[in-house]
């Protein structure tokens, strides 16, 4: 009876383990806690944050930056407590976009949002965010905006042997059980999501003002006022890791547009020897300490084709987590090869954070390519045209075996010598 007894008592945990999983859509493996106290594990609150997930390599807590294809890069989401740093296009079409993304995630998903600029005023720079796809629209959308591009692309060239066993790029919703949403660039964010929303502004002319009388310090007074607001939205709003939220547990997205730019009040953009050559990094080294203790995300767009030193570059990125530059094709030779006709500019992904390790992970894929379509902004692996191709001209055949060889070792590795590309 003894026996018995224990194995129905084992069996009954063991069910409500399995039905305590279910409900949290977590694995049923889960270490065993005592059970007096009645509180989810810490696995389970994490996954109770809306918008988030853990990541299947190390636990991390992850959201999306709004883009699925950039998510698939950076090897799930961002992390949170992380830096997401964009090196902005040259003339600053493609970046903006990123940065919208980033924020219009936090719209749908419930974050709270913290829009700092000192171009714009936050409150303009929501009212430009993307309009979100519904699920039941997204795939006709998705649908009707590839296939109009892949009509044309497949007229044009035929797809070379090398390139059918490649891994392609998520352009649309794979599963309904999807991580991140879709927008349409083409419409805006329906007023009622922004009116219903969270969110706090910073615009520095507002916010210097009124500041006349500082003491000198090591950081300009554009940086100083910025980390203050940070950290009294942490500390006062509970989404420090120390002081627990009462109310249910959200996650903070940061936004930070042209940072590092004359408008900040930084000078590294004109000379190369600065006399504030140090406030930047020593900038990002104390938002980074805000971070790592604290439910936040934070992107940045930084003008490093304006940047003259070239060692200020290297360490705004040694200090990021995660480094992504745009390369536009507008106003270089680029834009009229016609090995990159397909596409508006490269996408190059420098640096992925390997937590919990001293180094940072490098990406695998280098050869990445963005375009712009009538809705979508999506990336591409980047595809040499094969030479088999009936609308690939002689004259034009020298003009691509002359750009392939400026590509990567990834892409047109048998296209370095003399002779034209030969599948």
């Amino acid at each position: 009876m003894a026996a018995a007894a224990s194995c129905s008592t084992s069996t009954r945990s063991t069910g409500s383990v399995v039905v305590a999983a279910s409900r949290n859509s977590v694995t049923s493996f889960q270490r065993r806690g005592p059970r007096a106290s009645g509180t989810d594990s810490g696995c389970s609150r994490l996954v109770s944050i809306a918008g988030t997930r853990p990541s299947v390599r190390n636990g991390q807590l992850l959201v999306s930056t709004g883009l699925p294809a950039l998510d698939q890069l950076l090897g799930g989401g961002l992390a949170v407590g992380t830096v997401l740093l964009i090196e902005e296009d040259k003339y600053n079409i493609y970046s903006p976009l990123l940065f919208k993304y980033f924020l219009a995630e936090g719209i749908v998903t419930g974050h709270t949002l913290l829009v700092a600029s000192a171009k714009e005023d936050p409150a303009d720079i929501l009212q430009e965010l993307p309009a979100p796809l519904l699920d039941d629209n997204c795939k006709k959308e998705c649908d009707e905006d590839i296939c109009n591009h892949k009509t044309e692309s497949n007229i044009k060239m035929k797809i070379a042997w090398r390139y059918q066993l490649l891994p392609k790029m998520e352009a649309r919703p794979v599963s309904s059980s999807r991580f991140g949403h879709y927008y349409d660039v083409s419409k805006r964010i329906p007023q009622e999501l922004i009116e219903a929303s969270k969110w706090h502004g910073f615009f520095l002319p507002e916010k210097i003002s009124s500041t006349l009388n500082l003491e000198p310090c090591s950081l300009n007074h554009g940086y100083i006022k910025l980390l203050q607001f940070i950290q009294n939205i942490i500390y006062e709003e509970g989404f420090d890791g120390s002081n627990p939220q009462k109310k249910q547990k959200n996650i903070l997205r940061i936004g930070i547009q042209n940072l590092g730019s004359p408008l900040w009040g930084d000078d590294i953009c004109w000379t190369e020897n600065c006399d504030s050559n140090h406030s930047l990094t020593k900038f990002l080294y104390m938002l980074r300490g805000l971070l790592r203790s604290s439910l936040s995300a934070c992107i940045i767009t930084v003008p490093t084709h304006l940047i003259q030193n070239k060692a200020i570059i290297a360490r705004v990125t040694n200090l990021s987590d995660t480094v992504v530059g745009l390369e536009s094709f507008i106003g270089s030779e680029k834009e009229t090869n016609p090995l990159y006709k397909d596409y508006h500019g490269l996408i190059h992904i420098r640096q992925i954070p390997q937590l919990n390790n001293l180094i940072y992970d490098v990406s695998d894929v280098k050869d990445l390519a963005f375009k712009l379509k009538r809705k979508l902004f999506t990336i591409e692996r980047l595809h040499l045209p094969p030479d088999l191709s009936d609308t690939v001209s002689r004259s034009s055949k020298q003009d691509l075996a002359e750009s392939a060889k400026l590509l990567g070792p990834g892409c047109g590795m048998t296209a370095r010598g003399k002779k034209h590309l030969d599948f």
